[in-house]
């Protein structure tokens, strides 16, 4: 699956985008949430993102990047499907912020950054919908991808094997046609687009989506 990340989108002509998502199918709208600590960049307050959700039919994809993010967790509304993944080094107590994600209508989401093992999510693995591996540093757009995620790819592929469960695994960082293939053999669900791979300049849209679609399927064939 494609969640396309709205703030690579080009914002002059935001609805002409939503409208070729949509078209094509692409699954979720991944709205990036930055309060400037836990990155340092600020980003798509709620503002906006709902101006978007009110104009779209597609699946809001809410990747929180900011300090105990519970604080902000009300000014979220669900809809039908909706994701809203918070990150393991921002929570003082991740259990509970899980626990509350779901409570509030959400599937949950756990983002892990690299430096990230998974060890260290054993005791919350159960509770969660989606796992999004951070293939960058999270924060800022157009990063290379740091080369030993594709291994933490598959170790968590590997992992949700044996538990025998049932969460999807995200990538999200450096998602072009160079990594593609690989990540998805890996045995990555969903792909994150962004500046590198969806909302590239100067390619059609449409373009992009397809060439994705193409990436895909290598990875598919290599699994």
């Amino acid at each position: 699956m494609i969640s396309a990340s709205i703030m690579c989108a080009n914002w002059m002509r935001l609805e002409e985008d939503l409208r070729a998502l949509e078209q094509a199918g692409v699954r979720y709208i991944h709205y990036d949430v930055m309060d400037g600590f836990f990155v340092e960049d600020y980003c798509l307050g709620t503002s906006i993102i709902n101006e978007i959700r009110a104009n779209t039919f597609l699946a809001a994809d809410y990747h929180l990047m900011v300090e105990e993010p519970i604080r902000i967790l009300r000014n979220f509304t669900p809809d039908e499907g909706a994701i809203l993944s918070i990150h393991y080094e921002a929570c003082r107590n991740l259990h509970r912020d899980l626990i509350r994600v779901k409570r509030q209508g959400f599937q949950a989401g756990l983002v892990l950054n690299p430096a990230t093992t998974l060890n260290a999510i054993e005791y919350v693995i159960d509770e969660v919908d989606t796992i999004t591996i951070m293939t960058v540093n999270p924060g800022f757009k157009g990063q290379k991808l740091v080369p030993q995620m594709l291994k933490k790819i598959e170790a968590l592929a590997q992992l949700r094997s044996r538990l025998k469960l049932g969460f999807k695994i995200s990538v999200d960082g450096n998602v072009d046609a160079d990594n593609i293939p690989a990540m998805v053999a890996a045995g990555a669900d969903t792909l994150v687009g962004g500046s590198s791979g969806l909302f590239v300049a100067g390619r059609p849209l449409a373009d992009s989506i397809v060439a994705m679609r193409r990436c895909i399927e290598v990875g598919l064939a290599m699994r």
